[in-house]
């Protein structure tokens, strides 16, 4: 494998392995204790804080729009009670806004039937009656944000007065701005009128009008009472929509707290699934856990798997509580992830557990279980834990929230399955030593016994199973795993076949053009609407409020703060070119919809001087006059201007331009970019600010935060995989692996309709974790392969770790499949997020890795002829004897018979790594692992003995030389075979004698019926046809092979061959 540096490795074998044996012994407290804590942590959803302030969540912590808002409140805080001015408020507030179009679908409203129900519902709002739980009441008018003592109006339904006129043709509308001839005020009609068709400054047609209405937000009380209207309004005009109140007119409602009541029902569409996604993954699990061994099948042990997933969910979102961490919506998606992750680990422990020696005790196989599982588990529970920690220093609160839940939870999850599965595990394992049904628990027999007694079909199908201790190596009770032996056989031959290779590449570099496209075509923001439900009233208004109320959207605040003296030409001149470099960029409308208090005094000054008769040369005489003639309070520019205390100087001042003609999050992004780079090319201190650029500073930040947390995340999972599995061409590959899906997830996404914003953040976050999992195995797998054949590494790392890769991908697609069906844009983009990387990260692991480990991996580019050569000698000699030697052995160490050295021939024997660090299918317990192996060959002092004794009494032992056996050769071993025979036809019809029985199962050959610790004739051999590894250090009698190819693994390094 290269340059290794193993310590990690090994303090995690060493430590589990104790732990193991901890659990194995005491399973009891492993099992209570996490149950306790679960409990204990529960304690904490009493103080949970639901935050659902879409402002907070979805804007940065430092944004720039942020800063600006700062600016604008501390010189110009908004008064709601008494100088309320829509187009100058910082923030959104309290209010209710409506959308009418009208009900017939004609395309113009100014008619006389629609005023009227426009009267009608302004009167309706205006009288709701709101109920505090106080039992305190008001309407509209007693809260209602006021202008020099009145409250807030919508002016433009005075032209019911002139309606009629307008609608005979007898009167036109001037846009933009007309006094109304009746009232004599002056009606702004892009405020109201969405989608005019206009015709030389005439409006002949207006398909959409809105209506606003303001209540007061100066303090906490006033914002309570507030949303409290808000709540009325929506109920009430929602009544009035859905009854067909009104004939003509269809009304869309939105209120400041819309979006908070979209995130409350987000989170409730989800929590029905929570009871439907346990029972299919628990169902997924126990079907995936069964074996049609009764004894070894563990389906309690797949739903306690799913149990512990949920425990330590549920105990980790209690103790991010007791933290003070504030609970969102956006959490509840981590529970389906965490069940898919916790099913994960069990199949991994599950199939370590399966790989021990049913032969050991309950501890010793708990330790080698967590020992071998140990690297694999722990590696995904780090990657996807530093993965979430990376996005805790995202600038977006809702991903750090969801972060922090969803790292405590991994790491929960991680203990929980140490502690509670592994007691569980231990339970399981004394049931199955005492060869217990894995459902009622009584004792069965093992399969071959039933054949043997003779048992009913039923017994022998759904009873039997385990294995029988006189006889633990029947290949009756040890069968091996037919999906693993398909993917090792057919799926390694698919994969190995060169055009089957050219075909995965060839889709490979498909997959990369589709992703390249995907990425250029990436929108970026989060669209208000997809926060909302699909069938939420809100969405209608969106829709409404994109299709008619682009031409003039946003009503922007230019701020200048500092002292300047405004009466100097020069400030004056610096102010009018920063006004018009604003109105002249694409995005800003002419100086007719601009409102300067500058601009317009110095221009009212100048016309009327003669009769004036002022003069504003001077600071004095400036601040005198403006105040004078032009900053009366009834006056909105009296707004614009903040003097300082002695009130002789102008510390702040501001304008007001007007945006035009923006579409699209994109659009928006490049807007605030374009004016912010505008102001800052004057020497003045001038910032542009509008209430939703808080929001928009997302659309600037989300791509270059989203490329350095991928880039981060990236570097760190392949150090991490380094660490775990020192091999530095497997982290390369590991590397290559996670940039590949990342590629793939970013540009497929954007296929799929899903927008680069702070919950597609999340996901990317949460997809550097999971991309590691099945791509570092893959990898591993492969360099660690002892077999020198590329076809041959494809093989052995596909039987390692095919059926697990499988098994966790549809476990973590079925945990998350619920949130598809919760009718939410947030909840649908964690599915098609985590499908997509769990999918490509599967396909790279069982196809493109082996396909390009086995082109460009380790023995690619390496000629084998000791290959050919020992073909040649196979042609000849087609069946040569494969004969242990005891004083063969690596390095030139040769057994004395006194001792064996823990290098020796024993060790060799099934020596080999877990090629899939402990992710490795269902499969049998043929094989133990390597600590049992030495330590069953170190104590079994009299199998050696008589292993020793068996060679010294052949005709190979005795020669004189460590290579050159002594007395003549046969050659082809004729002779050997037939006394061989001869001697195995004798020990065994004796001993069927002595027990008078008469073997009656077809697929032995002649197995002798008697235990291994038991008395055996002397130099006999005890001969099985069987799979299991386990026979390996054991005395073996002289087997053929039909292939050289075992020359070339470890395990017979120690044989002599013969041809």
């Amino acid at each position: 494998m290269g340059c290794k540096l193993t310590f990690v490795d090994d303090i995690l074998n060493k430590s589990f392995y104790k732990l193991g044996l901890i659990v194995g012994k005491q399973p009891g407290y492993f099992i209570i204790i996490p149950i306790l804590l679960t409990l204990l942590f529960v304690t904490g959803y009493q103080r949970v804080h639901y935050e659902m302030d879409p402002e907070y969540l979805f804007s940065p912590v430092s944004g720039q729009g942020k800063l600006e808002r700062r600016i604008v409140e501390e010189h110009f805080k908004v008064n709601y009670s008494h100088r309320f001015n829509v187009g100058r408020i910082t923030r959104a507030g309290r209010f209710g806004r409506v959308i009418i179009v009208a009900k017939d679908n004609n395309t113009n409203i100014l008619r006389t039937e629609v005023w009227k129900e426009l009267r009608q519902l302004d009167e309706l709002v205006q009288n709701i009656t709101v109920n505090l739980p106080n039992g305190e009441t008001f309407t509209y008018r007693e809260e209602c944000a006021r202008w020099e003592g009145q409250c807030f109006v919508n002016d433009i339904l005075n032209l019911d007065k002139i309606i009629g006129e307008v609608e005979r043709g007898e009167l036109n509308l001037t846009f933009p701005i007309m006094f109304n001839p009746v009232t004599w005020e002056a009606h702004a009609f892009p405020v109201y009128f969405g989608g005019a068709k206009v015709v030389d400054d005439i409006i002949i047609t207006v398909p959409a009008v809105q209506l606003v209405w303001f209540v007061r937000t100066d303090n906490k009380l006033q914002e309570q009472r507030g949303a409290a209207w808000e709540d009325a309004f929506l109920d009430a005009v929602g009544v009035a929509e859905d009854t067909g109140r009104f004939k003509h007119i269809s009304i869309a409602r939105f209120a400041s707290r819309t979006l908070d009541h979209e995130l409350e029902k987000n989170t409730r569409t989800v929590i029905p699934f929570f009871s439907s996604t346990f029972i299919l993954m628990g169902i997924f699990s126990i079907v995936t856990c069964m074996m049609g061994d009764w004894v070894r099948s563990k389906p309690w042990l797949g739903l306690l798997g799913n149990i512990s997933a949920v425990m330590a969910t549920t105990a980790a979102f209690g103790c991010a509580i007791y933290l003070g961490i504030s609970f969102i919506g956006i959490n509840l998606a981590a529970p389906f992830l965490m069940i898919g992750i916790g099913i994960d680990d069990t199949f991994v422990m599950l199939a370590a557990w399966r790989r021990t020696s049913p032969k050991l005790p309950v501890p010793e196989r708990m330790a080698i279980m967590l020992s071998e599982a140990a690297v694999s588990i722990t590696i995904t529970s780090v990657t996807d834990m530093l993965s979430f920690f990376i996005g805790i220093f995202s600038p977006f609160p809702s991903v750090q929230i969801f972060c922090m839940y969803s790292g405590l939870a991994v790491c929960f999850t991680f203990v929980w399955h140490l502690t509670f599965f592994a007691g569980c595990v231990a339970v399981s394992g004394y049931r199955e030593k005492n060869n217990r049904h894995t459902i009622t628990w009584l004792k069965v027999l093992p399969e071959s016994r039933a054949r043997k007694e003779e048992k009913s079909w039923f017994y022998r199908i759904f009873c039997s199973g385990g294995i029988d201790h006189a006889d633990p190596d029947n290949p009756i009770d040890n069968k091996e795993h037919c999906i693993m032996a398909f993917f090792r056989t057919t799926m390694a031959d698919l994969l190995n076949n060169p055009l089957v290779k050219t075909l995965v590449i060839i889709v490979f570099i498909c997959y990369l053009a589709g992703a390249g496209y995907g990425v250029t075509n990436l929108k970026e923001g989060l669209e208000r609407r997809k926060l909302s439900k699909i069938d939420s009233y809100s969405v209608e208004f969106f829709d409404r409020e994109d299709l008619y109320y682009r031409e003039f959207p946003y009503r922007i605040q230019v701020v200048i703060s500092g002292n300047y003296n405004y009466s100097d030409p020069k400030i004056q001149d610096e102010v009018e070119i920063l006004t018009q470099k604003l109105e002249n960029t694409s995005y800003i409308s002419n100086s007719l919809y601009t409102e300067s208090w500058l601009r317009t005094f110095i221009n009212y000054v100048s016309r009327n001087n003669d009769y004036l008769n002022v003069t504003i040369d001077n600071e004095a005489d400036f601040i005198h006059n403006l105040k004078e003639l032009w900053l009366f309070p009834a006056n909105p520019f009296s707004l614009d201007v903040k003097f300082n205390d002695a009130g002789d100087q102008i510390v702040a001042s501001r304008f007001l331009i007007q945006a035009i003609n923006i579409s699209g999050t994109n659009h928006e992004k490049e807007m605030v970019k374009a004016l912010r780079e505008v102001v800052a090319t004057t020497w003045l201190n001038a910032s542009v600010f509008h209430p939703y650029f808080v929001f928009f500073d997302q659309f600037e930040l989300v791509r270059p935060t989203s490329l350095q947390n991928l880039c981060y995340g990236a570097l760190m999972m392949m150090i991490t995989s380094f660490i775990f599995i020192p091999n530095i061409l497997c982290s390369l590959w590991v590397a290559f692996s996670i940039v590949s899906i990342e590629i793939g997830v970013v540009g497929y996404m954007a296929l799929w309709d899903i927008n680069l914003d702070s919950i597609s953040m999340i996901n990317l976050i949460m997809c550097i974790g999971f991309s590691v999992d099945f791509t570092a195995h893959i990898c591993y797998a492969y360099m660690a392969s002892k077999a020198k054949s590329p076809n041959d590494r494809v093989s052995e790392c596909l039987y390692s770790l095919g059926l697990p890769i499988v098994q966790g991908s549809f476990s973590t697609i079925l945990g998350v499949v619920a949130l598809l069906l919760a009718d939410s844009y947030i909840f649908s983009v964690f599915f098609k997020m985590v499908f997509m990387v769990i999918f490509f990260g599967a396909m790279h692991g069982l196809f493109l890795l082996p396909v390009l480990l086995s082109l460009f991996g380790p023995g690619s580019c390496t000629k084998r002829d000791d290959d050919i050569k020992m073909s040649n000698v196979d042609k000849i000699f087609p069946h040569p004897y494969c004969i242990p030697h005891p004083q063969l052995m690596l390095n030139d160490q040769i057994f004395n018979g006194k001792n064996i050295s823990p290098n020796g021939v024993y060790k060799i024997y099934g020596d080999d790594k877990d090629l899939g660090i402990g992710t490795s299918g269902e499969d049998t317990s043929e094989s133990s692992s390597n600590q049992s192996q030495r330590r069953q060959i170190g104590e079994d002092e009299n199998t050696r003995k008589k292993y020793e004794d068996g060679w010294k009494r052949s005709n190979y032992s005795q020669s004189t030389s460590q290579f050159q056996p002594s007395g003549e050769l046969d050659l082809y071993g004729h002779d050997m075979d037939r006394n061989w025979q001869r001697q195995r036809y004798e020990n065994n019809r004796r001993v069927f004698d002595n027990k008078k029985a008469a073997h009656r199962d077809d697929d032995f050959v002649m197995t002798r019926k008697t235990s291994d610790a038991g008395p055996r004739p002397e130099g006999a051999y005890r001969v099985t046809r069987t799979h299991s590894h386990h026979n390996l250090h054991k005395p073996r009698a002289p087997r053929r092979t039909n292939s050289h190819h075992n020359l070339e693994h470890l395990d017979y390094v120690a044989e002599m061959r013969f041809p």
